[in-house]
């Protein structure tokens, strides 16, 4: 197990100028301490393991049978020549036409239950990605000058903010709405919530519409995800209302489920839409940020301020046959993992009032350490659905072993229990990575525990720079990133990793059905 030192790590941060006191003129700094990501491949526990081989285990026996009977088949026929064969099938239909007929009865209707039984694929036909106006975007500075004029927030408040959005990746062009912080006013009132929600899903929806030429009207099914904005008629409602869509389409709406709620939306339209066939569904993620904006001192509280920005995603999914051509992608895996039943995890981004009754959310120091916890059950029931069999072997076999031969070998030799089990390479599985663009620090620590280069980290460390984080469509704006700079070829495999409070962590993996290239429209990134 790790030392408590082995779980922190120092930072050296200068404080500028010392104005007044003895030390006046002079540069001061201070020591930073903060817990980092456990490294959690170092303590993959084997039941987690096991639920991601469930799913090999179900197809068990065809992997044990049809090997045999092709064997066997060929065994039979591998002795014979092409003219004794057609011969000996020519005889046989002859002289026992009804064991023929039969058999191939048997055939027919062994096929049709398969293909019947068989789920239908699921197509992602296109997506969009709103981009706010140009009105909305503010500067570091500009962010931290508006809320001084604002008079929310003490000196206190500003110098901690400042801190924070110094170190946290975002960059300058980032988006927030006008009433957050020019107004003196609480800005978290249902009126702003709903103009901001009609801004931002209007706006995506518009471009998605107009990207695939399916009409309103041709939805059968329709799921928003918004965790903290939740009025009454819901997000759907209004979208149903917007766009005047049909009676009986199967809405949904989803709230308190945060960041990672985009891929739990995609999982419900999938199941939707494997029961209602021939039909399409439109998937919509989204996060108030100005409904969310926290007016109160609690340090702990400030932080989402700094972070979150304005974004929504639409994304068209369908299970129509004729879709196929001009799908992008194929929807391969979904697996999800929640850590409520912890106390710890449950409270790690909790919304509540502080002393001063202001509403917002108090994120927990042990974030990162939950966070790890639940991302390393998440990818050690992935990796079986998704690494290659060498990879399968090695971890599975390495696992085996510690397990049953770790703690013995670790007593007669304790140097033995520090080595590091088998990491899988992960970039074996995937060409290309969307990770939810939470924070710099956050994204540090996954590049570092995955093993992987910043070419695989390019599209979130850009994401969170350009937009912020936009909560639960961030993973939108990260494939978008991905196609505007066409690097999205025939095949490849995208994985799209996303975690949120709860404790939430959830995968997606999509299939490449074309080679993706640089859109001319409705893109975030074309400028």
């Amino acid at each position: 197990m790790a030392s408590e030192g082995d779980l922190l790590s120092t930072e050296i941060v200068s404080r500028g100028i010392e104005s007044s006191g003895p030390n006046a003129g002079s540069q001061t700094f201070s020591v930073r301490v903060r817990r980092r990501l456990p490294d959690f491949l170092q303590s993959v526990n084997l039941k987690y393991v096991k639920l991601g081989y469930h799913y090999l285990i179900n197809h068990g026996i065809y992997l044990a049978t049809i090997p045999v009977l092709v064997l066997v088949f060929s065994a039979e026929v591998g002795s014979l020549s092409r003219e004794e064969l057609w011969r000996k099938l020519w005889e046989d239909a002859r002289y026992d036409l009804a064991t023929v007929l039969g058999f191939f009865g048997l055939f027919v209707f062994t096929l049709s239950v398969y293909f019947m039984s068989r789920p239908r694929s699921i197509y992602l036909v296109d997506f969009a990605c709103y981009r706010p106006h140009d009105d909305h975007k503010v500067s570091k500075k500009e962010f931290i000058e508006l809320a001084r004029k604002s008079g929310k927030f003490d000196e206190a408040s500003l110098e901690f903010q400042k801190r924070i959005l110094e170190s946290s990746g975002l960059g300058d062009e980032t988006y927030v709405p006008k009433s957050v912080i020019m107004s003196t006013e609480n800005c978290a009132t249902m009126k702003e919530g709903r103009a901001e929600a009609s801004t931002v899903m209007f706006g995506a929806l518009d471009e998605l519409f107009q990207k695939t030429g399916v009409r309103p009207k041709d939805i059968g099914v329709l799921v928003v995800n918004c965790s903290i904005f939740n009025p009454t008629p819901s997000l759907s409602a209004m979208i149903i209302n917007h766009y005047k869509m049909r009676g009986n389409i199967l809405s949904y709406n989803l709230g308190g489920m945060g960041c990672s709620a985009g891929i739990i939306a995609v999982d419900l339209a999938r199941d939707m839409l494997q029961s209602n066939p021939n039909n399409c569904a439109v998937v919509v993620s989204a996060e108030m940020v100005g409904y969310n904006w926290y007016q109160g001192q609690e340090k702990s509280m400030l932080i989402p301020n700094c972070f979150f920005r304005m974004g929504c995603s639409a994304v068209l999914l369908s299970n129509r046959r004729r879709d196929h051509r001009r799908a992008k992608y194929r929807l391969e895996h979904v697996v999800r993992t929640h850590k409520g039943a912890d106390d710890r995890s449950l409270r790690s981004v909790y919304q509540e009032e502080d002393e001063q009754k202001f509403k917002g959310i108090r994120v927990s120091k042990e974030l990162l350490e939950i966070g790890g916890d639940a991302l390393k059950t998440n990818i050690t029931t992935l990796g079986p659905l998704v690494l290659p069999f060498s990879e399968q072997l090695l971890f599975f076999a390495t696992l085996v072993w510690r397990h049953l031969f770790g703690g013995k070998q670790a007593g007669l030799n304790p140097s033995s229990s520090s080595k590091k089990p088998y990491i899988p390479d992960y970039k074996l599985a995937f060409e290309h990575f969307c990770v939810h663009a939470a924070s710099k620090r956050v994204l540090d620590e996954l590049q570092r525990n995955l093993e992987l280069s910043e070419k695989n980290m390019e599209a979130s460390r850009m994401t969170l720079e350009r937009f912020g984080n936009t909560s639960s469509s961030s993973i939108w704006y990260e494939l978008a990133y991905l196609e505007a700079k066409e690097k999205v070829r025939k095949g490849d495999r995208v994985w799209q990793l996303a975690f949120g409070s709860g404790f939430k962590c959830n995968s997606v993996v999509w299939r490449s059905m074309r080679r993706i290239r640089k859109p001319t429209r409705n893109n975030p990134w074309l400028d």
